[in-house]
């Protein structure tokens, strides 16, 4: 408590003890210590009695004062670090530390020492290692201070973003797995601008302030973190925490960073979810002028591509743009603004393999993507159009041609063994499903069961999917319709993928009621959580039963009622005369 001050020859409390200890005359003692210890100033003295008639304690006196004269010093250390030239501020500043430092401990002084070293831009060495090795002095210092401990202590600055990364992955994953589905409100509802006001975005740039060096781990952090765990939503954070540092026009930290304008450019394009003619000729620009030794910012490049965000703008894009073509009757491989979208999702999906290899070359496209795969989803689009049109044509003009039900082996391959072509085929069911043509959507489906690397099964397909699959919810009562979707695509993985399994029960609890009874009940077996099943699966098996337990009709609603209505009596028939 009265740490430092015997430093600065002030008597505290173990020099009171002391003189009470060796004198003859106690209250003498008191009374001059009082005196050469109190405020010294001539005018109080005879004021003092007359707060002891009030009851005021002398202790609750100095402490007002006190409190009083320590608010002013804070005032006044905040206006030195404002006036003045920079290098007389800082003198004063340094010199002011140097004289109170030694009372840091003290809990009255320390927000006044705190307040000192929070307005120098550069802390004496000496001074920091002092304050990082003591918890609560830690823990007390401004961020400014802990900037400038944490450039030079990694490991340290790790410990602190460690927590923060975590939360902002578990965030994410909390509304994948939502019970709350919808076609309108889904993962990629918030707007860019919204995403970055996150609890976890706002703390990491506060962290960061202008500091590059400290910017500079935080995007080392999440390679790391990305490379290890493959989870994209590091990627997502990566493009945040930029363009949180431009909504404060940190320009230290933004004219730095090769990325800043192809981040700000694709942030638009993900705000608006769609990628238009004049923002794709500057995104192109920025990827045309990576210069020969400067590969490198291609890894950072395709980072920010694999941002799911990212991704869902560029996949929906090209969606976009198939069904532009056909309208016009032109090939994809005549379309610049097709090619380039294929080439920036290329990109973002090699971003792991990259930084992984650090070779930063960007990935090339297979012609046959270009030629066959997306002719094949426009010939898709045309048979929906053609079927469309026959079935509004009058019953004596209507070919016999029925739906095609049939899927190409062409599709299933590429599917299977492309990953740009698995994304935007996936992309495309979803576009169906939304679009509630359920006789496209059943006849690809059973190209789901086998992806590249499993993406049919990846929470971001199966978030929006099930959303969409609320706009079918009348199809759910029909035999092949469920069929179809649960026994012939979601159960083929329930039991390998957990995440498979609670999205599964996430639609069940929101569609159980649109589904025939017998379905229901065959499915609520199926779905029945093994020894090995994680807590969140159980809990939401739980909900199920639980809501399909409150639709069982009653025992008393099963037997038949009595009839109420009484027989009515006979009236003879009136005889003809």
């Amino acid at each position: 408590m009265y740490a430092g001050l015997q430093e600065l020859g002030v008597a505290n409390g173990e020099d009171l003890k002391e003189t009470l200890t060796n004198c003859t005359e106690p209250l003498k003692a008191i009374e001059q210590f009082q005196t050469e210890n109190g405020v010294l100033l001539p005018s109080l003295q005879s004021a003092l009695p007359f707060l002891d008639l009030h009851g005021t304690p002398r202790l609750e006196f100095h402490q007002s004062v006190f409190d009083e004269l320590r608010e002013k010093l804070l005032e006044r250390v905040s206006a030195i670090a404002l006036e003045g030239k920079v290098e007389e501020r800082y003198k004063k500043l340094e010199d002011l530390l140097e004289k109170s430092f030694s009372l840091v401990k003290m809990p009255s002084i320390q927000p006044v020492v705190m307040c000192v070293m929070k307005h120098l831009p550069k802390v004496p060495e000496k001074k920091l290692k002092l304050v990082m090795a003591d918890k609560d002095l830690y823990k007390a210092c401004a961020v400014e201070v802990k900037r400038q401990i944490w450039q030079d202590n990694q490991a340290l600055f790790g410990d602190e973003v460690s927590p923060l990364l975590k939360q902002y992955i578990l965030e994410k994953e909390n509304i994948l797995f939502s019970n709350d589905i919808s076609v309108l409100h889904n993962f990629f509802s918030p707007s860019p601008k919204t995403r970055r006001q996150g609890e976890v975005v706002q703390k990491l740039t506060q962290m960061i302030g202008k500091n590059v060096k400290l910017y500079d781990m935080v995007l080392q952090f999440l390679r790391t973190l990305f490379l290890r765990t493959r989870n994209v939503h590091y990627c997502t954070l990566r493009a945040e925490l930029l363009m949180s540092l431009h909504d404060l026009d940190i320009s230290e930290i933004c004219t730095v960073d090769p990325c800043h304008k192809f981040t700000w450019c694709l942030d638009a394009c993900i705000r608006e979810k769609f990628v238009d003619n004049k923002r794709a000729r500057e995104l192109q620009g920025f990827l045309d002028g990576v210069k020969k030794g400067q590969e490198q910012v291609l890894g950072d490049l395709s980072m920010i591509l694999c941002d799911p965000f990212a991704i869902n703008t560029l996949a929906l894009s090209t969606i976009r743009h198939l069904q532009d073509l056909v309208g016009q009757d032109t090939l994809p491989r005549e379309s610049p603004d097709l090619l380039l979208l294929l080439r920036m999702l290329s990109l973002g999906q090699g971003a792991w393999d990259m930084i992984d290899s650090q070779v930063f070359k960007e990935p090339k496209m297979e012609a046959e993507l270009i030629t066959k795969f997306l002719p094949m989803l426009m010939s898709f689009v045309v048979d929906d159009h053609t079927f469309n049109v026959d079935q509004k044509l009058p019953s004596e003009e209507k070919g016999p041609i029925p739906y095609p039900s049939v899927i190409p082996e062409a599709f299933t391959k590429y599917l299977q063994e492309n990953r740009i072509a698995c994304e935007i085929g996936l992309y495309y069911i979803l576009h169906i499903t939304k679009q509630r043509n359920k006789n496209a959507f059943l006849r690809l489906l059973p190209a789901l069961v086998e992806t590249f690397s499993d993406l049919a099964f990846s929470d971001i397909f199966l978030h929006l999917l099930t959303g969409n699959l609320t706009l079918l919810g009348d199809e759910f009562a029909l035999e092949e319709f469920c069929t179809s979707l649960f026994d012939g695509f979601f159960l083929t993985a329930c039991s390998r993928k957990e995440n498979v399994h609670r999205h599964v029960l996430r639609l069940l609890l929101h569609l159980h009621h649109k589904v025939a009874p017998a379905k229901l009940e065959s499915l609520q077996k199926a779905l029945e959580p093994t020894k090995q099943s994680g807590e969140a699966v159980k809990e939401l098996y739980n909900q199920l039963t639980e809501k399909l337990e409150l639709r069982k009709p009653s025992p008393a609603e099963v037997t038949e009622t009595p009839s109420m209505e009484l027989p009515l009596p006979t009236v003879p028939t009136p005889t003809s005369r």
